[in-house]
C-alpha cells in the first residue's frame, strides 16, 4: 500500500502521485500533509532544502482549492524566478487530474501584461517572486484581498535577499483570516518576526534539528594559498571523474570569470548569475539538467531555483558572506536520501569560519589535502578501467575487428592493456612530474578545541589501499570509514584518508594492520559481490615532510585541459554558455588523445590537446577572501 494513501489525500492526487513515481512520503510531508488537511491553521515548517517541501504544501493546497471558483484563492511566494517556475510546474503536475485548477507564475524578466492576462482568465493559485508581485499590486493588476491561503517558501532566503519590505507589504494586502504556511530551512530573527507579525498561534514542524545540515551530506575543506584557488578547483574536479556539481562564488564577476576559465581549459562548465537574460538562464539550466554541463558556476541568488537530481558535489569556491547561506548551498546535494559532498576551498585567513559553520550545521568538517598528481593519475586510470569494463558493446564493431586484429597482431593481453592505458598515462605522468602539488605550504592546521589534529593527515609511513567499492554501493567517506573500522575491528583513528569514488575507493592504515586488512577484506562479500582490496602503488596517499610540505616541486606551469564533451557549444548562449570540441563526437567519460598533444585534457576522464599557453593560476582576488568580523551592508535585490 502506498503510504500517501494514509495521509488523507483524495483519489485524483493519489493518481498523480502514482504517475510521478512517489512511493513513500518524506518526513516533512508525513508531518505536514495530515495537519494541513485536517484544519485551517497557520504553520511554520523548518526543513532542509531537498526534503520535499513543495509537495508538503502542494498536495493539501490543491485539495483545499475550490476548482469551480475562478477567483485567486492562494498565493505562493518564492525567492527566485527559477524556483517560482519550478513550483508552478510541480503544482500543475500534482493537479493534472483536478479539472479546472489553474496555476500562474508571476516573476520578473517576462511580460507583466501577459501574466496579468493569465490571472484575469482565472488563476486559483498564483506563484510569484516578491518583487514582481509587489509591482502587480501597485499597478492594480492582481487582487489578493480575499485569498484563503498564503505560502512563504524558502522564507529565510527571501529575507536574506532583501525582500523583507516587499513581503510585509504583500502580506498586509491579504486578509487576516487566511491560513499562512511558512517553509524555511533556517529560523533567523527576520523569519521569526514575520511569523509573529502575520501568523496566529502557528503549529511548528521541525525536520531534524533547527538550522542543522542534512545527514546525507559530508563536509570537507581544503586549505590552499589564495593564488592556487582555481588550480585547486580543477584538481578536485580531476580527482572526481564523475563529478556533477554546483560551484558557488560570491559575486557575479567572479562567477563569470571562473566559468570562462573552466571553459577555456576544456571543462563542461557554464555560469549562472543575475546578468544573464531569462532565455540564457533557461538554456543553461536545461543543459545542466540534461548533464551536458558538469560544473555549473553560480551565485547564491541565481542558484536558489536549482532543483536537480543526483548532484554529487557542492563546491564552495568562495565561502558565502553569511554563515547561514552555507546550509542552503550544501542542500543542493545529498537530496532524496542520496549521499553528497560539500567541499570548501579555504585560505588560512578563512579557517575561523569553518568552526562557525560547524556550530550552525551541527556537523564536523574533515580537513583534506588537494590530491597529488600521482593520485589523480591513479584515480583517472582506474576510472578508465571501470568505464571499459562497464561499457556495453555495440556489435557493429564486429565489422571492423579483422582489420583491428591485424594491427594488434602479436600483442599479448597484458601488452595490449599496457599500451592502451599508456596512451593517456604517459602524457599525465609527464605533466604532473613537472607540476608542484598545491596544498598549503604553511604546514599549519587549525586547532580544534575538542580534539587533536585529525588523524587523516599524519600519513608518514602509512599504507594506502585500493578497494573495489564506492559511491555506487551507497558509501561516502564517513560511512565507508565506519564500515571498514567495524569489519576490520580497528580503532577510531586506525582507518584514515578515506577517498570515495563511484566504483572504487582509497583508504590508509598504519603498516601493522596491512596483513589484517588484506586477509579480512579479501574474504568479505558485500550484497553478493566479493570485495577486492589491493595495496595502492603510490606513496601512501600524499606523504608530507616534517614541515608539512607536499612532495613535488618546480614552478607554476599550465594546467591539464579537460574536454567538456557532452554537447557542442551553444551559439548565442552569452556568458552562460559551455563548450566542447565542435567536431568531436559526444562522449561520456573515458580517455581520448590527439596525436600532437602535450598537456592532458579530460573528457569525463582526461583528453589531451594541442599545446596551450601557461594558465591555471588564480587572478588577484577582487575582494577580501575572508568574511571579516562585521557583515557587509547589503542592498536589497529584486527579481
Amino acid at each position: 500500500m502506498n503510504k500517501f494513501e494514509q495521509l488523507g489525500l483524495n483519489e485524483s492526487l493519489l493518481k498523480a502521485i502514482l504517475d510521478l513515481g512517489f512511493e513513500n512520503p518524506s518526513e516533512v510531508q508525513e508531518k505536514a500533509i495530515p495537519l494541513l488537511l485536517e484544519k485551517d491553521t497557520d504553520m511554520v515548517a523548518l526543513a532542509q532544502t531537498g526534503t520535499g517541501k513543495t509537495a508538503a504544501f502542494g498536495f493539501p493546497l490543491i485539495q483545499k482549492i475550490d476548482a469551480d471558483n475562478r477567483n485567486t484563492q492562494a498565493l505562493v511566494l518564492s525567492p527566485t524566478r527559477e524556483l517560482c517556475l519550478q513550483i508552478t510546474n510541480e503544482l500543475k503536475n500534482y493537479s493534472k487530474y483536478e479539472k479546472g485548477i489553474n496555476v500562474v507564475a508571476v516573476y520578473g524578466g517576462a511580460s507583466i501584461t501577459e501574466q496579468a492576462r493569465d490571472i484575469k482568465r482565472g488563476a486559483q493559485i498564483i506563484v510569484a517572486t516578491p518583487g514582481r508581485m509587489q509591482d502587480m499590486i501597485n499597478r492594480g493588476l492582481v487582487n489578493i484581498k480575499n485569498i484563503d491561503y498564503c505560502i512563504l517558501d524558502e522564507a529565510d532566503e527571501m529575507l536574506n535577499m532583501g525582500f523583507y519590505e516587499d513581503i510585509v507589504s504583500i502580506l498586509s494586502d491579504t486578509p487576516d483570516e487566511k491560513s499562512t504556511w511558512l517553509f524555511s530551512a533556517t529560523m533567523p530573527q527576520e523569519v521569526a518576526r514575520i511569523a509573529k507579525q502575520f501568523m496566529s498561534d502557528p503549529v511548528e514542524i521541525t525536520v531534524g534539528a533547527k538550522n542543522s545540515g542534512s545527514a546525507t551530506v559530508s563536509h570537507e575543506f581544503y586549505l590552499v594559498n589564495a593564488r592556487d584557488r582555481y588550480e585547486a578547483l580543477k584538481r578536485l574536479a580531476d580527482a572526481n571523474p564523475d563529478i556533477f556539481s554546483v560551484v558557488f562564488c560570491r559575486t557575479k564577476r567572479d562567477t563569470q570569470a571562473v566559468a570562462e576559465k573552466l571553459i577555456e581549459d576544456g571543462y563542461s562548465a557554464a555560469a549562472l548569475h543575475g546578468d544573464l537574460s531569462q532565455a540564457q538562464r533557461d538554456g543553461v539550466m536545461k543543459s545542466f539538467r540534461g548533464r551536458q554541463i558538469q560544473m555549473l558556476v553560480a551565485t547564491d541568488v541565481a542558484a536558489r531555483g536549482i532543483d536537480v537530481d543526483n548532484i554529487t558535489h557542492v563546491v564552495n569556491y568562495q565561502l558565502p558572506d553569511e554563515i547561514e547561506t552555507y546550509n542552503h548551498r550544501s542542500g543542493r546535494t545529498g537530496r532524496a536520501g542520496k549521499l553528497g559532498t560539500s567541499i570548501v576551498i579555504v585560505t588560512k585567513s578563512e579557517l575561523r569560519k569553518i568552526s562557525s559553520i560547524e556550530r550552525i550545521i551541527k556537523q564536523k568538517f574533515e580537513e583534506k589535502t588537494i590530491p597529488s598528481g600521482i593520485e589523480i593519475c591513479e584515480i583517472q586510470l582506474l576510472h578508465l578501467a571501470t568505464k571499459i569494463k562497464d561499457t556495453e558493446v555495440d556489435h557493429e564493431i564486429d565489422n571492423y575487428l579483422p582489420a583491428i586484429n591485424n594491427v594488434l597482431e602479436g600483442l599479448s593481453k597484458e601488452e595490449l592493456i599496457k599500451k592502451m592505458v599508456s596512451v593517456e598515462f604517459n602524457r599525465f605522468i609527464a605533466y604532473y612530474k613537472k607540476n608542484r602539488d598545491i596544498s598549503s605550504q604553511s604546514g599549519e592546521r587549525r586547532e580544534r578545541s575538542d580534539s587533536a589534529e585529525p588523524r587523516e593527515f599524519n600519513n608518514n609511513g602509512a599504507v594506502r589501499y585500493f578497494v573495489n567499492i564506492g559511491s555506487r554501493d551507497n558509501f561516502d567517506w564517513m560511512s565507508l570509514k565506519d564500515y571498514l573500522k567495524e569489519t576490520l575491528d580497528l580503532g577510531r583513528d586506525d582507518v584514515f584518508k578515506v577517498d570515495v569514488k563511484e566504483g572504487f575507493s582509497f583508504f590508509n592504515t598504519d603498516p601493522e594492520h596491512t596483513e589484517k586488512v588484506m586477509e579480512v577484506l579479501n574474504n568479505v562479500q558485500l550484497e553478493g559481490r566479493r570485495i577486492n582490496v589491493e595495496i595502492s602503488k603510490n606513496d601512501g596517499g600524499g606523504r608530507r615532510d616534517h614541515n608539512g610540505r607536499s612532495g613535488g616541486g618546480g614552478g607554476r606551469s599550465s594546467a591539464p585541459r579537460r574536454e567538456g564533451s557532452f554537447a557542442p557549444r551553444r551559439e548565442g548562449s552569452g556568458g552562460g554558455g559551455f563548450r566542447s570540441d565542435r567536431n568531436a563526437a559526444p562522449r561520456e567519460g573515458g580517455f581520448r588523445s590527439d596525436r600532437n598533444s602535450s598537456a592532458p585534457k579530460r573528457e569525463g576522464g582526461f583528453r589531451s590537446s594541442a599545446p596551450r599557453s601557461e594558465g591555471g593560476s588564480e587572478r588577484a582576488p577582487r575582494r577580501s577572501e575572508s568574511f571579516g568580523d562585521a557583515p557587509r551592508p547589503r542592498r536589497p535585490r529584486r527579481d
